[in-house]
């Protein structure tokens, strides 16, 4: 039964003064789907998509109560951006839960079993992945979860430069945060791409904080297109999700001066165009004309996405740096939750994310400045000012 609620509340984490959620149309429906399944063309493939990542949040929740008892579970990738067990048992456990029903769809992550291979580290992620899937401790070998995290390696998989079907997943994003061991935000991210078009998205984002009455933490955000973004509770992540789905918007800011903006934690203020405009105040008092609310640091891209997806920021501008690249699964899934929720997202030139520029592998993205996420009704007006102070950077 869908049961429509004007009065509803999204549960989210503490946002500022200036944010009303009485201005938004919310909903809230009681379902299995936020939708009736009849009006989703992928409903099998967003059934699944949420299964998996509300199980891929409970690993991360299990792995970070004992990240800190073992120092064995903390690694260090070559690039030196840190990784734990749980972001290897989470591409194995979504790679998994995946392939039972949609064998021949390829995926997309960011990971390979070689560093775990490489420091004798198989044993932690098959225990916990076996723990959280959803077929039997006796049909799960060694084998199955290395093969399980290659199947979205580099090298698992060609496109032949044609358009084509495949799940993008970040397993954590924001792996920072998740090793902080407080409340810093981290997110499980999994899309579905279709000929170049993004149609669903799940985020889970476990210690997602907000005015729930009961103290419960965490969220699960899904899109569909053509369906909305939704979001529910994940109930501290001790059992299945449930709860109300609540329809999310991004927010109805009109004025630059008045919208909040999330940055990467990797960047400043200064090193981005609006700040020849603009200074920057990390609170929201007698902001003047010329300041704007920069919402506080959290990390990876995707719960930035969330942010806006869920109308808590308006905007979130990042820059594209020459020594880094920009990875599909940073993006994807957050590309889908704010467009349905009512925003937009394209490069510093206004046009769109194309997924398809890394033709053979689908793994990069080549935006031209860097990306641009609003809540729609901003956005001409933030490519101008990038466009009128970019050159000169």
């Amino acid at each position: 039964m869908y049961i429509l609620d004007a009065g509803a509340r999204f549960s989210a984490v503490k946002f500022s003064p200036a944010f009303n959620p009485s201005r938004r149309r919310c909903f809230i429906v009681r379902s299995n789907l936020p939708f009736p399944k009849h009006q989703a063309k992928y409903q099998k493939e967003l059934e699944t998509a949420i299964d998996a990542v509300d199980r891929a949040c409970r690993l991360c929740i299990d792995v970070k109560r004992s990240l800190f008892s073992s120092e064995e579970k903390i690694l260090e990738k070559n690039d030196q951006t840190p990784v734990t067990i749980a972001d290897f048992g989470v591409q194995a456990l979504v790679s998994l839960e995946l392939s039972k029903l949609f064998p021949l769809i390829p995926l997309v992550a960011e990971e390979d079993s070689l560093f775990l291979r490489e420091n004798n580290l198989v044993s932690y992620v098959v225990s916990e992945v076996k723990e959280k899937v959803s077929i039997g401790d006796d049909k799960l070998s060694d084998s199955d979860v290395l093969e399980a995290i290659d199947r979205g390696g580099k090298d698992a998989y060609t496109f032949c430069n044609k358009p084509a079907t495949y799940w993008v997943l970040d397993p954590i994003d924001g792996t920072r945060g998740f090793l902080k061991g407080d409340d810093a935000l981290y997110v499980v991210g999994l899309a579905l791409v279709v000929d170049n078009e993004i149609v669903l998205g799940v985020m889970g984002c476990p210690n997602w904080t907000g005015d729930s009455s009961d103290g419960s933490t965490g969220t699960l955000m899904v899109s569909h297109i053509g369906c909305g973004t939704w979001s529910k509770r994940l109930q501290n992540v001790t059992g299945k999700v449930s709860g109300d789905w609540t329809r999310c918007f991004v927010d109805d800011c009109g004025l630059v001066n008045k919208a909040r903006f999330c940055i990467p934690e990797s960047e400043t203020w200064k090193s981005l165009p609006l700040s020849g405009l603009f200074d920057a105040r990390i609170d929201s008092d007698d902001l003047h004309h010329k300041e704007i609310l920069l919402l506080p640091t959290c990390c990876g891209s995707l719960c930035k996405y969330l942010m806006v997806a869920s109308g808590r920021a308006s905007v979130f501008i990042l820059r594209t740096k020459t020594q880094r690249t920009i990875k599909a699964w940073d993006h994807a899934v957050g590309i889908i939750c704010v467009h349905e929720a009512g925003g937009k997202v394209t490069d510093w030139e206004g046009d769109e994310i194309n997924l398809e520029e890394d033709q053979s592998e689908r793994r990069i993205i080549f935006p031209a400045g860097g990306v641009v996420v609003s809540n729609g009704s901003l956005h001409h007006q933030i490519l101008e000012m990038i466009s009128s102070v970019a050159p000169t950077l």
